[in-house]
């Protein structure tokens, strides 16, 4: 013992770390803080350090190139000993990371603990959600398979309609203008070095001020925040009715964090690591790419809006929701934490809630991702081919085979992504039927190079017998009236 005694020293002597760490540990709070709602900080911290752990293990065998980074997910899932059990702590850890980061944000929204002095706290906390975002939507895109190719392309596509520097920003994410072997190596990085570099420094910072700040005390209602008194006020509180953080608030973290990286492991062991699906294919288009939960919300809502009002959202909604996150420190920062006494707040926390579970729920089914199997099990109703040509016969046949009824619907059956086809006749003239299903537009891919010239034809005459009884199909104007002078004398 004297001699680990003696170490003991010759180290303190060096570092000086000994009192810092006793002041940190021993540090009055406030009894009633020392609660079950005061656990998700540390749990978010320990999820942090699980996430660094795992990935410093997963990046030796991850290979960050187009052609191999597919075939070591599957070599970790299937020959590496507990790979797939490491990919899976990984993958569910960060789903639980970002749960846990939100549910502490709204616990300190809930509590008004980012009034006055820890303004800067709850700032620098809106930034770490940001990163924590983040690192799920690179972890994702490293995971390279036909979700993340097709998922990372509609990302590309919101950051390109950018004013002015839209393009440059799409370059600068994938390498170049298209999703290649450069895309992935800048994935890698921003995952493993950049982001995770800014977040450890965040969350060290955010700490050293929870620390020289003090934890929040319970918000009483009538307990007001004021500039001029809260300092003293919560001095003398910790100091008449305080407890010291270790061992009495400290327990509590400790045995919640256990518990939520308990629960990690069993979704880890029960449900297997996220992907990879199938290999990235740029050439299958028929594809629903679904995000993983924590970004289905913003897909559904891009999927709901009307085609001109897409931009406009993704320019000025979510640019508002961050200002307006940073700013609420500094423009409330003071009078009631209570949430009896906050009424509109909660109300307006609720609201955001609600919606966001209601949207999420939608992108799970629709219109992102709709019930897949109706062009596998409905066939072209009997009506829709009753007395037509052998030509457009053979159009409902490519309508079946290249899967047009993921998406639209015709009697009543099939998919929700697009317009119902019913009508179609009627909309759209066989000039514009023939552009569309080539070029695409909205939501809809271009089919030109999946479709032969023959099937094209076959197509757009199948297309244009989908009308009401007795109803002249869409015709172009200017072509009627130039074969009507045309046949004048």
């Amino acid at each position: 013992m004297s001699r680990i005694k003696k170490l003991y020293n010759w180290f303190e002597m060096r570092l000086q770390l000994e009192g810092p760490i006793k002041d940190a540990a021993l540090h009055p709070v406030p009894k009633n803080t020392a609660s079950w709602f005061y656990v998700f900080g540390s749990a978010a911290t320990t999820l942090l350090m699980l996430q660094v752990v795992t990935g410093i293990l997963l990046a030796i065998v991850y290979v960050p190139s187009g052609a191999e980074a597919w075939n070591s997910l599957n070599e970790l899932n299937q020959h590496l000993y507990l790979g797939w059990f490491l990919r899976a702590m990984h993958g569910w850890g960060s789903n639980f990371m970002v749960a846990v980061v939100l549910i502490h944000m709204v616990q300190v929204f809930t509590f008004g603990a980012y009034k006055f002095p820890r303004e800067l706290t709850w700032i620098l906390g809106v930034f770490m959600l940001l990163m924590t975002l983040g690192m799920a939507f690179t972890g994702q895109v490293l995971r390279f398979d036909q979700d993340a190719y097709w998922g990372l392309g509609i990302g590309a596509s919101i950051m390109s309609r950018v004013p002015l520097i839209g393009g440059p920003l799409v370059n600068l994410l994938l390498g170049g203008p298209i999703i290649a072997g450069a895309t992935l190596s800048r994935f890698f990085a921003l995952h493993v070095f950049v982001i995770p570099g800014i977040l450890l420094l965040f969350t060290a910072t955010h700490i050293w001020m929870v620390i020289k700040l003090g934890i929040n005390d319970w918000p009483m209602p009538g307990r007001i925040v004021r500039r001029s008194t809260y300092l003293q006020e919560y001095h003398e509180l910790a100091h008449r009715d305080g407890v010291p953080f270790v061992p009495d608030a400290l327990w509590k973290d400790l045995f919640f964090s256990a518990a939520v990286l308990a629960a990690v492991a069993v979704c880890a062991f029960v449900l297997g690591p996220l992907g990879p699906g199938g290999q990235p294919d740029p050439t299958i288009i028929q594809t629903v790419p679904k995000p993983d939960f924590f970004f289905l919300w913003l897909y559904a809502v891009l999927a709901y809006l009307p085609p001109s009002l897409e931009t406009p959202f993704i320019l000025t909604v979510p640019v508002l929701a961050i200002c307006a996150l940073l700013a609420l420190p500094l423009l409330a920062g003071e009078g009631e934490k209570s949430w009896h006494r906050r009424p509109v707040a909660i109300l307006l926390l609720v609201t955001i809630a609600v919606s966001l579970g209601i949207f999420t729920h939608l992108g799970t089914f629709t219109p992102w991702s709709p019930i897949m199997d109706a062009w596998s099990s409905d066939p072209v109703p009997p009506k829709m081919v009753h007395d037509v040509t052998p030509l457009e016969r053979q159009g409902a046949v490519v309508f079946q085979a290249k899967q047009c009824r993921n998406c639209h619907s015709i009697g009543g059956s099939g998919g929700l992504r697009g317009p119902a086809l019913d009508e179609v006749a009627v909309r759209l003239t066989e000039d514009q039927l023939i552009r569309q299903v080539l070029q695409g537009g909205g939501n809809m891919p271009a089919y030109g190079k999946n479709l032969s010239p023959p099937e094209t034809t076959a197509l757009v005459r199948f297309l244009e017998t989908l009308k009401p009884t007795g109803q002249r199909p869409a015709v172009d104007a200017s072509q009627q009236e130039q074969k009507a002078s045309a046949q004048q004398p």
